[in-house]
């Protein structure tokens, strides 16, 4: 009546494999992890101490969990002790959670990026990307940090500016009363010791120890009393507390309390849906047919400024760059331009007016540049209504980064009369530009590249690589926050997401390849 059931006798087959179907992820995790060389994960451990767990069975097991929505170190340990693909992975051994942590976060940090590198290799070799065409765009997740404990950096230089006009006034007050003892110290007087313009917390503490030495001999000096007691207790470390935070900021304007690495950015994913901002951390992505060839971790909102540190670092890992970078308007910087022509790059990259341009409000507006004439003989521009605007000077300015921009100036003589001067300038004078040639040449470049047949297609496509890599991350594999903290731990997640990415990848392909061939 029944199929024979007991839990008391051993059962055949005990191989673990048996229970694995052909093209499971296990199965590529395992092949690709496997012709990986060895010396890539052995160069993580120094020798010495009791026998680890090899890294390549940790490795495997890290990225098939990631490739599972596991991404809880304790989960991980969970499956591995429960789960067969993993049990069958770890060969039956059982790591803790601390074990499969610290390796992910710690014992990785040097050699993830050159794994990643090596898998990049045998995805070439068999033909799954050729690195010719470069599809990059960020994306946005959020920080493993309290939502609400920021510290703006406007707030912290008022603050602290406050504090130093509070400093300089105590060292007033005191100079006032000691005036015939601060001329015995030559001059050096208590004020020149507070009122600098930039006052510093080492500073500070050299005058306090003058304070307190005062003190000593004028025990009843009210006045010195008052000030040590403030500058000990408040000003000091105050002020100590102001620069540690500067230095923590440095260019950015915001930061974590619990993540200090983390920025405040507005996000798609907005937990409180009234756009306010949350910590986290800018991921550029590159990819080809979908896999992820490039990856990078930026503390910056806006992407114009990560594409040449992606790229810097996309060389350093693969030894070389690709033919093509495709990207948005978001991208579209002189400076970025200038990196890709002398990196012999193709540059598919829009500006952020390149599809204004095609508008009829746009082509009709004669305020516009892009709607003048130039003469390169004489030098001049010729406005709509036929007003010539000469050149005047030249200025240059830098950006951030360093990078050199040149702007012309032009004006016009005379705009008196003109019909469409409400409608051009708001100035009262006559009109006035500056113009940097060089974006003009990169925009004219880009502009005749991306409308041709190639470039629309490039451009069409671009929109379902990236996004396709982010909506698989994101929605289904559920990676919407990061479990780590700190710039380089954070930077390692992205990497294993990156590589549970591409053998999934791998997977879906030849799974489509098998359904093709049998049909």
């Amino acid at each position: 009546m029944f199929i024979q059931y007991t839990m008391d006798q051993l059962c055949l087959p005990m191989d673990l494999e048996m229970d694995i179907p052909p093209r499971h992820v296990a199965r590529v995790i395992n092949s690709f992890i496997n012709r990986l060389d060895d010396s890539l994960f052995t160069a993580a451990y120094p020798g010495g101490g009791r026998d680890s767990y090899h890294p390549k069975m940790l490795t495997k097991i890290i990225v098939y969990a990631y490739s599972q929505r596991i991404y809880s170190s304790r989960q991980i340990a969970k499956a591995v002790r429960e789960n067969i693909p993993f049990m069958w992975l770890a060969g039956r051994q059982q790591p803790d959670f601390r074990t499969i942590n610290r390796f992910r976060s710690e014992r990785m940090k040097e050699q993830l990026e050159k794994i990643f590198a090596g898998m990049l290799e045998l995805l070439m070799a068999e033909g799954y990307i050729k690195l010719e065409n470069y599809f990059v765009d960020g994306t946005k997740i959020e920080a493993n940090a309290n939502r609400y404990t920021f510290v703006w950096g406007k707030t912290v230089k008022k603050q602290k500016a406050r504090l130093e006009e509070k400093v300089k006034q105590l060292f007033i007050e005191i100079e006032q009363q000691e005036i015939q003892e601060d001329k015995e110290h030559n001059g050096k007087d208590l004020l020149e010791l507070g009122g600098d313009t930039d006052l510093t917390s080492e500073s500070m503490e050299a005058a306090l120890t003058k304070l307190e030495a005062k003190l000593k001999s004028e025990p009843k000096n009210k006045t010195v009393k008052k000030a040590v007691r403030q500058l000990r207790k408040d000003f000091v470390p105050r002020q100590q507390k102001y620069e540690t935070q500067l230095e923590i900021l440095g260019e950015r304007n915001s930061f974590s309390k619990t993540d200090p690495d983390a920025t405040f950015m507005r996000m798609k994913e907005d937990h409180m849906g009234n756009g306010q901002l949350k910590p986290g951390y800018n991921v550029q992505v590159g990819t080809e047919n979908q896999f992820i060839v490039g990856y990078s971790l930026h503390q910056r909102p806006t992407d114009t400024r990560c594409l040449i540190p992606h790229l810097n670092k996309v060389k350093e890992t693969l030894g070389r760059l690709p033919k093509t970078v495709i990207a948005d308007a978001g991208y579209g910087g002189e400076e970025n331009y200038a990196y890709l022509e002398k990196e012999n790059m193709e540059a598919l990259v829009k500006y952020n007016s390149f599809h204004k341009e095609v508008s009829r409000a746009w082509r009709n507006d004669v305020s516009r540049l892009e709607n003048w004439t130039y003469n390169e003989d004489k030098d001049i521009w010729v406005c709509p209504n036929g007003r010539t605007l000469h050149f005047i000077k030249e200025s240059k300015n830098k950006t951030d980064s360093g990078y050199g921009v040149k702007l012309r100036i032009y004006r016009s003589e005379n705009c008196g009369g003109c019909p469409f001067k409400e409608k051009c300038t708001k100035s009262e004078r006559s009109r006035e530009i500056r113009v940097s040639m060089e974006y003009l040449r990169y925009k004219k470049v880009a502009r005749e590249k991306l409308r041709s047949e190639d470039g629309r297609k490039l451009s069409v496509q671009r929109m379902i690589e990236v996004e396709s890599v982010f909506g698989q991350m994101k929605n289904n594999r559920g990676f919407r926050r990061f479990l780590l903290r700190g710039l380089p731990k954070v930077s390692l997640e992205v990497g294993w997401l990156s590589l549970a990415h591409n053998l999934l990848k791998v997977v879906t392909t030849e799974q489509k390849r098998h359904i093709a061939g049998q049909e």
